[in-house]
């Protein structure tokens, strides 16, 4: 059974099912730990890169799973699955891999997104998919692993309450979860980007932004 580093224990532990999907499998150790520990059935790894495809291919070998060469959801069939993992991209790849197909995304969405995590959150309430958990993994950096449910047809209408009565900005930037926990390792990286963004000679909107929600954060909370 493979090892996971602390980011890809803090997906698995986040995922327990019949089949998984996990597209960018990579070496595919986050599905065959999966299968390995029971938590899930079937395991089904989407790779659009030959070698990683090969490494998948010789590391689910002997299990129940699929391996896939395909773009995304490509190559999932609507309904295949009941959740989908996408760990280690940029919050725009993987934003673009969930609006190729939004038909083929399953009912239970993890995402660990190396950067622009706000883009995945803006992505959830445009879809109808509520973040019902978020979580940190220190590892090169810090790493955020947001999860995802497809809001039931019968309250489509309604809203994900994880932004209810929070500073909305600062919820999309920083994460609704992490702000109501208010830890002092979060509280810690906040206060060090400040410092950071504090020091910069000129700022671009982004930035400004982002040290604006961090100051409005930091007057409430203190």
């Amino acid at each position: 059974m493979p090892r996971l580093d602390d980011r890809l224990k803090a997906v698995a532990s986040q995922i327990r099912c019949r089949v998984h999907a996990d597209i960018g499998s990579d070496h595919a150790h986050l599905l065959k730990a999966l299968l390995a520990s029971g938590r899930i059935e079937r395991g089904i790894a989407i790779e659009n890169k030959p070698q990683p495809f090969r490494n998948s291919k010789a590391t689910l070998a002997g299990y129940d799973a699929d391996v896939r060469f395909a773009d995304g959801f490509a190559g999932l069939a609507a309904g295949e699955a009941d959740s989908v993992s996408i760990c280690g991209m940029g919050g725009e790849l993987m934003t673009s891999i969930l609006d190729a197909h939004p038909d083929r995304v399953p009912e239970v969405v993890l995402l660990q997104p190396n950067r622009r995590p706000e883009l995945l959150r803006r992505w959830g309430l445009r879809c109808r998919f509520d973040l019902v958990d978020e979580q940190v993994a220190i590892g090169h950096w810090a790493y955020p692993i947001l999860r995802f449910s497809r809001r039931s047809s019968d309250t489509v209408g309604s809203r994900d309450v994880a932004y209810d009565g929070l500073d909305f900005e600062a919820a999309i930037l920083f994460g609704p979860h992490l702000i109501r926990r208010w830890q002092s390792d979060f509280v810690d990286r906040l206060k060090d980007e400040a410092t950071y963004l504090r020091k910069l000679d000129r700022l671009g909107e982004e930035p400004e932004q982002r040290l604006a929600a961090i100051e409005r954060l930091m007057r409430v909370n203190t």
